[in-house]
């Protein structure tokens, strides 16, 4: 389960630094817990690796529970907002402008399309 959480969290994070993102506060948070889920999921899969969850005195259980639980929710939220800076794909880039650029552009928009899946 660790591991699927590195693969995805890096694939998220990758795919949201790669665009040039046009609302940096929504796809922030994005970033932010893409990169500390990540951060946390190693901590947690290292605590289990070299045997600290022996030595430690905690219902690994429950705390394995919260995390999870915890990391669905900030993802959940995350793919909201990603999903809506993805929705803003046809609005222009600039409203008194007379040219007819968007806010994503077309690779963009795919991208994002793959960071909200």
């Amino acid at each position: 389960v660790f591991l699927s959480l590195q693969v995805f969290g890096t694939i998220v994070w990758i795919l949201v630094a790669s665009t040039q993102i046009p609302l940096p506060l929504l796809q922030g948070w994005v970033m932010f817990v893409a990169v500390t889920a990540w951060c946390l999921s190693i901590v947690f899969l290292s605590v289990f690796l070299f045997g600290y969850a022996n030595r430690i005195a905690v219902n690994w259980n429950q705390a394995d529970f919260i995390f999870h639980g915890a990391t669905f929710v900030f993802y959940f939220g995350a793919f909201l907002l990603q999903a809506a800076t993805t929705s803003l794909h046809y609005f222009p880039r600039k409203f008194n402008s007379t040219t007819q650029e968007t806010i994503l552009s077309g690779r963009e928009y795919n991208i994002s399309i793959a960071a909200s899946v």
